[in-house]
């Protein structure tokens, strides 16, 4: 198919271009961008004026929950929502049944993805052997499998050791290690930010020292074994500085923060309302700042969703018995452009974080609209309101604090490999 994306505004910060361009693409390839090839006769074209053209978004972390947890989501109805998000490459986390843990696992995911269809799935496998944090699983194996980093996510470790031998380990095989970090001793089982939430409604709260301790302590540990590592979801202030003095310090660390925690914060939570529950939790205002300023200096370098559904019934237990996490692949563009126009971020800088900076962060080569390379784009309306419903959501998750949230931009058309995957109606 030759396939052309005419008078559109194309932001592509990996080439760094933010101005009106046309698009052409054939076999998967962007052929040519602002002038079409010689002897150029597209079979499908897509009017885009009036709306940006971006390279398709990277996602860090998508909890797909199959093989073993269908009754959450599927690969297939997430891949769905993911291109309908204008996501056109995803990261899933091994928290599935079995644990992917081992190549066959990564096989089948990468299986049911292809089938599927709607996006490129990548995996990131698990650390130890079922998430267990004893034995080491099989890196080298996971690696020739197509893992593109290791994680254990946020199961403890039995020791400080067991981390040391993972990440040499790792490093010996040139995979990331991504890492969320919570000391679980100093959390508690806790479920809220501790503090003056926390004691309202008399919740164990998880206190900012627990993920700011254990930074510490990978931190120390990346020093001396220059280990590349990733750090996932961060939540404080204080967090964000820690990060800052490594990078100047030329350590090889990068880091995220959810979109979620970009906007909510603890005093959110109202009600006991289940979907506000999240690991790590909402915290302060000036955390809440502290992370959108680590945004502006480049501390962070990706914004991801953190995609998370479950089914409705797994948010209705009290509070502390709710399961953590929020359906967020949908919200995730509408929101990073809501950071644009409060002026968090420019319109180039935000689009960064949730496409070249994450590829980069994965090592796949996507998140840009490079001529020779991969054909993944989305078209979005900027200007289109819409209200974030269970409704309009096609993740089989419907669980969001920003249910009823307004909304504006949407993607409207979804590229994968020089095909069109996803059109919005009447989009």
């Amino acid at each position: 198919m030759k396939l052309e994306i005419l008078n559109g505004h194309l932001v592509d910060p990996a080439n760094e271009i933010d101005q009106p361009k046309d698009v052409f693409m054939t076999d998967g390839k962007v052929v040519a961008v602002d002038k079409p090839p010689d002897g150029w006769k597209a079979d499908h074209t897509i009017n885009a004026a009036n709306k940006l053209v971006l390279p398709g978004l990277v996602e860090l972390s998508a909890s797909l929950r199959q093989p073993g947890q269908e009754h959450k989501a599927t690969i297939q109805s997430e891949t769905k929502a993911a291109a309908a998000a204008g996501i056109t490459s995803l990261a899933c986390l091994p928290t599935t049944n079995p644990v992917v843990d081992s190549p066959a696992e990564v096989e089948l995911i990468e299986r049911l993805s292809q089938d599927s269809g709607h996006c490129r799935v990548y995996v990131i496998g698990a650390l130890t052997k079922g998430l267990k944090g004893e034995n080491l699983s099989e890196m080298a194996a996971l690696k020739a499998a197509g893992c593109v980093g290791v994680t254990n996510v946020l199961h403890p470790l039995k020791s400080s050791l067991v981390l040391r031998r993972a990440m040499e380990y790792a490093s010996s095989q040139a995979l990331t290690v991504f890492t969320h970090p919570l000391d679980h001793h100093l959390a508690n089982n806790g479920c809220v930010h501790e503090g003056l939430t926390s004691l309202r409604l008399g919740l164990p709260g998880i206190p900012g020292a627990a993920e700011t301790a254990a930074l510490a302590f990978h931190l120390a540990l990346i020093e001396e074994l220059n280990v590349r590592t990733h750090f996932c979801r961060l939540s404080t202030l204080r967090s964000v500085n820690m990060i800052a003095r490594a990078r100047e310090n030329h350590l090889p660390v990068t880091a995220d923060v959810s979109i979620l925690h970009l906007y909510l914060t603890d005093s959110d939570i109202q009600d006991f309302d289940g979907l506000c529950h999240n690991l790590p939790p909402y915290r302060t205002q000036p955390d809440r700042d502290g992370l959108r300023m680590g945004l502006q200096d480049g501390t962070l370098t990706a914004i991801c969703a953190d995609h998370q559904p479950h089914e409705i019934e797994a948010t209705l237990a009290p509070f502390q018995s709710t399961e953590p996490g929020s359906s967020n692949l949908e919200s995730l563009l509408p929101l990073v452009l809501q950071l644009v126009q409060e002026g968090v971020l420019s319109l180039k800088e935000a689009v960064r974080c949730v496409t070249q900076q994450p590829a980069e962060i994965l090592g796949i080569s996507a998140g840009n609209l490079s001529v020779g390379g991969t054909a993944d784009a989305c078209i979005v309306d900027p200007g289109l309101d819409w209200v974030l419903t269970s409704e309009t959501l096609l993740s089989r998750g419907k669980n969001t604090p920003m249910l009823g949230r307004q909304c504006k931009g949407r993607t409207t058309h979804t590229i994968l490999g020089g095909k069109p995957v996803y059109q919005l109606e009447n989009g």
